[in-house]
Formats: C-alpha cells, structure tokens, sequence
C-alpha cells in the first residue's frame, strides 16, 4: 500500500538547499537539474545505489533465515525511506515513541511496533482511538512491568478493539525489560486478565549484552535471546492470537535468527533491525555481521556529509563548516574520505580536521566525511538529498527525502 510521502515546498527552511530550488516542491527536486556543488555546505546525502544494495542484502537474508523484518523507522523518519522497506517486503515498522507510531500511522503503514511500553495514559487512550478508526490497522506495544499493563488497561477498558501487547524480558546490564522468565510469567498474567489489551508475544533488545563482536559478547547475546524463547513457550496464549517473537538490533541480527528462528512454527519471528537501511562508515561498519558472517555482501554506507574548510589557522589544521549541529557525533566522530587526516573535535559549527603530513586543503575546499550512527545522523536533517553517486566529481542530485524528526 502506498504511504503518504511528505510533499513540502523548499525555502529557507531546507538547509543545505540553495536559494534556487526555493519553491520546488520535493517531489520536483529529481528534475531540477541539481548537483552536490550546488548545494550549500555543510550537507548531509544519502546515496540511492548503496540504498537499494542494503535493502536487497539484509531482506534476502532474511528470506532465507525464515525471519520477517519490521524495520525501526526511528532511524530514518522518513516515510519514503520506510516505502522502500514496505516495498521490499517488510512486515511492518518498528517506532520506539507514541508519537512515531502516530506519524507512522498517519503516513499509512499498517502494522506498526512500539519497540517500548507505553506509560502515558493519554497517549495509550490515542492509541485505541486509532485502532477504532481503522479496522485493518495493527498497532503493538511492549510492557515489561504489571505497573505499566495497568495504565494500559486503565487507559483501553472499553476499547473497541484490545491492543497487542508483548511482555519485554531484559537482564541485569541490559536496558528496559522484566529482569526474569517468572516476571515476564507475571506480565503476561496481567494482560491476560485486562479486557483491553491482547497477549501477543515476548520481546527484548539484545543490544547491551554484546558490546563488540568478541566470543564472550556474541555467547552473552545468545545466553540472553534463550530466555526469551524459555518465556514464549511457558506462556499461553488467546486462540486467536499467532504470537510475535521479536528482538535483533542493528548489531546482532543473526544471533537473534540463529535463536528464535527455530521458534517460527508457532510465532511470527520479526526482527527490528533498521540501520541497516543506512549504515554507516563507523560503529555499524565495526559490528554488522552481513559479509562473511551471514554469507553475504557487506553492507554499504548510503550517508555522507559534506563540509566546507572555513579556515587554516596553524600547519596542519583546517576547520571545516559541519559541526555538532550537522553531523552524529555519540558513538563516534566524523571520518574525513576526500583527505588524508582526523576529526579531532566537533564544536557546534566547526569540525577540527587535523591534516596527515603531506596533506593539504585550501580554505573553500569541500571535504567529504563519513558517519558513525545513522540514528543521529538523519535527526538533524528536515531534508537529504539523494545522489546517484558520491565518488563522482559533482554527483547529481537525484530526488530528496523529508524526514518527520
């Protein structure tokens, strides 16, 4: 089904456009004529063959592996980034807030994962509301506390429709999540018991238990994802109810493949893997299995930023126009591509290039840079470009993608 892509007409407002796509509409931006040189540094793009490589990669694996994919679409907030997902098969979205699942709703998709619980009230009443008004809408929300499925059951009693909810499991270091099977035995117990809401499966992010890709980490991972299949199979569920079985962050996806695929006789195994899409050229790059690990292509970086260098004080140094404000900088710092050198820090509008020897750049050079974490990439950007290819001399500009942060 197609969703509804934002449409807005560019201004001053879309940063990184110039003056003379003013008036385009987003749609009309792949027709414009535009290259990289004419946008205005810094800039963020995504690159469409990268995108389509990712996408046919991961969702091939998936098909293979027995596993469904509803990709968390926090990454991107982009609904013609979660078309494409739609497109090549995803069985639904993945949101982490309310507020997402309302604008995932209202783009149009149809199955949409509170990959969180819901603790407000009003908002869980919305959520009903929502659920009411479309019939073929399914919206599903975790809960890993019996306090939380009583403000969900406060907030649906009378509900047209109950809404699913997955008991999430954690563990000691790790995130959110019931801290033991007979917990998540007690959640599920609640929410079988409360009218307007529907047990629909277990649940958990395995993310904290493995912070590299070490033997330790992957067997703590493992070690982990079994307790979530030790849940499911104590727990009993309504006859009318196919469970969902869901973890697989964007680090461990065949972990949670290779331990809860065998589950998919009785249960939907969905993975939330959603920085695939992306990916990027530094924490993801580092621990994504696709390659070797999952016999398949690697997957490539489809961000780039694009900076400036403003000035030269000293030998050696050069500060380009991307900072804090342009770039993700949480789990690492840019990575200059077009130049030999390092980011050595980010102020809010200044990057600081520490030049290799024998390097240079003069002051009006553009220096291309990769990213770490897609997540806080695309968070800073109302629109990205689109562009057929970044190791072009002026890469054109393909089409443009609205995000909703």
């Amino acid at each position: 089904m197609p969703l509804q892509i934002p449409d807005p007409v560019l201004g001053t407002w879309a940063k990184g456009f110039p003056s003379r796509s003013a008036g385009l509409r987003l749609s009309e931006v792949a027709g414009a004529g535009l290259h990289l040189s004419d946008l205005v540094t810094p800039v963020l793009t995504v690159h469409e063959a990268a995108l389509a490589h990712n996408e046919s990669t991961v969702f091939a694996w998936a098909e293979r592996q027995g596993v469904l994919l509803a990709p968390h679409g926090k990454t991107t907030m982009a609904p013609a980034l979660w078309q494409r997902l739609l497109d090549a098969g995803a069985w639904g979205i993945s949101v982490a807030t309310p507020w997402q699942a309302e604008v995932a709703v209202e783009a149009g998709v149809s199955t949409v994962l509170i990959a969180n619980s819901v603790t407000d009230g009003t908002a869980a009443r919305h959520l009903g509301e929502l659920l009411a008004a479309d019939r073929d809408l399914r919206i599903l929300c975790w809960a890993d506390s019996v306090g939380t499925v009583g403000i969900l059951a406060d907030a649906l009693e009378g509900a047209d429709r109950p809404l699913d909810v997955l008991v999430e499991l954690g563990g000691r270091g790790g995130r959110t999540g019931a801290r033991s099977v007979e917990e998540g035995e007690r959640i599920a117990q609640a929410i079988l018991e409360a009218p307007g809401l529907r047990l629909a499966g277990v649940t958990g992010y395995e993310g904290p238990f493995g912070p590299d890709r070490e033997d330790a980490s992957v067997a703590a991972v493992d070690a982990y994802l079994s307790t979530l299949v030790e849940l499911h199979r104590r727990l009993a569920y309504p006859p009318d109810v196919r469970p969902v079985l869901s973890a697989g962050g964007s680090a461990f996806p065949d972990r949670a493949a290779a331990v809860l695929a065998p589950q998919r006789g009785d249960a939907d195994i969905v993975l939330r893997s959603g920085a695939f899409q992306i990916h990027d050229d530094g924490f993801y790059s580092r621990m994504s299995p696709f390659g070797p690990l999952t016999s398949t292509e690697p997957l490539r970086s489809a961000m780039h930023a694009w900076s400036r260098v403003v000035s030269q004080p000293e030998h050696g140094l050069a500060l380009l126009d991307a900072g804090r404000r342009d770039v993700p900088f949480d789990l690492d710092l840019p990575v200059p591509q077009s130049v030999e050198g390092r980011i050595t820090a980010l102020n809010d509008q200044h990057a600081f290039l520490d030049l290799a020897d024998g390097a240079g750049v003069a002051v009006g050079d553009v220096v291309r840079l990769g990213l770490s974490h897609p997540c806080t990439a695309l968070d800073k950007w109302r629109v990205v470009a689109m562009i057929d290819d970044p190791d072009a001399a002026d890469p054109r500009v393909i089409g443009a993608v609205a995000t909703c942060f």
